[in-house]
């Protein structure tokens, strides 16, 4: 957990100590009963934190799920089942588990607006079932009792503190977790979540699930504050409201939901006791939302991502202003860099870890690649090359699995691989990057390694990792870092998962010539250092020049030229169809 983390968990928890040992003793009853209120809207807050803040999901179905946790509660109590209020509230949450991924199936084929739609109909359905159908209790007025010690207003209250801290301790632990962190990959690009081997359906799956319960729980806490409850409370319109907080102020942080509960709850009687009028709630909401739908980020999200730069630039100035070894100039000038090690053998004499025979892929009409053969022996780096259009970008999109139907067969270690998706290629041991990074940039580097990864790093793995590509340190935000700093960190990201072969489309793009020939001397020594077999797809000859053993020369989809770099480089149908006769470096 980084230092801003810990911050906010530490001053959520002691606003909630305080709270709970002054303000009921300080308000007047009316002021706990709003308390209540907006403690009760921050919880549920926290489930749209979920779904909306981190996995960027648009929901606008949060209360529906609430109000299944409230008839689950008014059921139990109607029904006096054992177990009690707590049980109830529990049972309450997990009821709407269920129909929350069943909500969420949908999200697995569509996105966007048309998901919102799908979302909004199961509110509207909500509504409707509701109105028909009356809460357990409502005919008889069957009310249901707060249990002591919790059973007065200020001891409800303290209730629904607590509730709400567990709820933000737990889905604080769940956010450090790979899972948590996937659900921001997944909101900025769910092609390089696959890639890392995470599984979109359940990462989405798994938001709705724990977005439901808490917002069940939120619904069974609206019934102890309300004693019984009436279909308005969980009105449709309730939901769209609160989606509009959430995308305003960012209730994936406690802080936010807080903000976002006294926003619903009592900013309509304040404004009322400081002579404000109704409309000027109105003009701030808006004033917000066109802030946060400008930027992209919430205001918890700005403020948060504001504070963590500040410290990493403290610790990047830390690390600048730090004295290097006496002898750093000169060995940087001598290429200090780790050297590839010597290879184990001729290519030909390793086994295959990835064998690709007869790859073909068709776009209607167009053959984009015609019966491709490529091998990545074991311990290599192997490049493939060719002009723009040539189909290399299609050839790795293939291999890892995001493009199916194609002819021909991919065999990676002895196992054939065709018709698994792209994260099950991944977990397997085929890790890609892409030419365009789309990393979260509420992630730190730590953060990001550990998606890549697949697993919790120990920070002094991570450190070397970074260190050996020329990366800052973990702590620091993405947000903070440029392009090619990007790119090197996706490179990183791949091969922190010890994959049998990593697939890296354009690795140097956005590198200075020292850059890329400090990469190329950090990628020939990939497989001694980490034991991953590289494909590497590069522009930069002198790149592929430094760090492959071997190039596969892809013109129109075909394979013109195959076999030791130097000798591939020097055939005379690559200068023509590639790189031309001046521009090829004289070996």
């Amino acid at each position: 957990m980084n230092l801003v983390d810990k911050r906010g968990l530490g001053t959520g928890l002691g606003i909630a100590v305080l709270a709970c040992a002054l303000l009921p003793l300080v308000l007047p009853p009316y002021w706990i009963y709003l308390a209540i209120s907006a403690v009760i809207s921050a919880v549920i807050m926290q489930s749209f934190g979920v779904i909306v803040g981190r996995a960027g999901v648009m929901s606008l179905c949060q209360m529906s799920f609430a109000a299944i946790g409230a008839w689950v509660v008014l059921r139990l109590n109607v029904a006096d089942a054992p177990g009690g209020f707590y049980l109830w509230l529990l049972l309450g949450g997990l009821a709407a588990v269920p129909v929350g991924v069943a909500i969420g199936l949908p999200a697995l084929r569509i996105r966007g607006v048309n998901l919102a739609v799908v979302t909004f109909g199961f509110a509207v359905s909500t509504d409707i079932v509701l109105n028909v159908n009356p809460f357990p209790g409502a005919a008889d007025l069957t009310m249901l009792e707060r249990p002591a010690p919790f059973d007065t207003d200020g001891g409800y209250f303290v209730f629904t503190v607590i509730v709400f801290t567990v709820l933000a301790v737990a889905l604080g632990i769940i956010g450090r977790t790979r899972l948590g962190l996937s659900w921001y990959e997944l909101r900025h690009s769910e092609r390089s979540a696959a890639a890392h081997g995470v599984s979109v359906a359940r990462g989405k799956l798994a938001a709705f699930a724990i977005s439901a319960f808490v917002a069940g729980i939120g619904g069974g806490l609206l019934v102890g504050q309300l004693s019984l409850v009436v279909p308005q409370n969980f009105a449709m319109g309730q939901s769209l409201a609160l989606f509009a907080v959430a995308i305003m102020i960012g209730p994936h942080h406690p802080e936010g939901a807080v903000l976002g509960g006294i926003f619903g709850a009592v900013m309509a009687t304040i404004m009322e006791k400081v002579s404000l009028p109704q409309d000027f709630g109105g003009v701030l909401f808006g004033a917000g939302a066109l802030l946060a739908l400008r930027s992209g980020l919430s205001q918890t999200d700005l403020t948060r991502m504001r504070r963590r730069e500040r410290d990493a630039r403290k610790i990047l100035k830390e690390a600048e202003d730090a004295p290097a070894p006496e002898d750093a100039p000169a060995a940087e000038e001598a290429g200090s860099l780790p050297a590839p090690a010597p290879a184990p053998g001729p290519t030909g004499d390793r086994a295959p870890v990835l064998a690709v025979q007869g790859l073909t892929v068709k776009f209607g009409e167009v053959v984009a690649l015609d019966a491709v053969d490529l091998t990545v022996p074991e311990g290599a780096v192997v490049g493939l090359i060719g002009p723009n259009g040539a189909g290399k970008s299609t050839f790795i999109a293939a291999v890892s699995g995001f493009v199916a139907g194609y002819g021909g067969a991919v065999e990676l270690a002895g196992r054939r691989l065709d018709g698994l998706g792209p994260s099950r290629r991944a977990v397997l041991g085929l890790r890609r990057t892409f030419q365009t990074t789309a990393i979260a940039p509420e992630l730190s580097l730590y953060d990001y390694l550990t998606i890549g990864a697949g697993r919790r790093l120990p920070r002094a793995e991570a450190d070397e990792l970074l260190e050996f590509f020329g990366c800052p340190p973990g702590q620091v935000p993405v947000s903070i870092v440029d392009a090619g700093t990007r790119r090197l960190l996706d490179v990183a990201a791949a091969v922190a998962a010890r994959p049998k072969v990593a697939l890296l489309d354009e690795p140097a793009a956005g590198q200075s010539a020292a850059e890329s020939l400090r990469l190329a001397r950090r990628l020939a020594a990939v497989p001694a250092a980490f034991g991953v077999s590289v494909l590497l797809v590069e522009h930069d000859m002198e790149l592929v020049q430094a760090t492959c053993e071997q190039v596969t020369v892809l013109d129109f989809g075909h394979v013109i030229a195959s076999g030791p770099t130097g000798e591939v480089l020097e055939d005379p149908a690559v200068r023509a169809a590639y790189l031309g006769a001046a521009d090829v470096p004289a070996s």
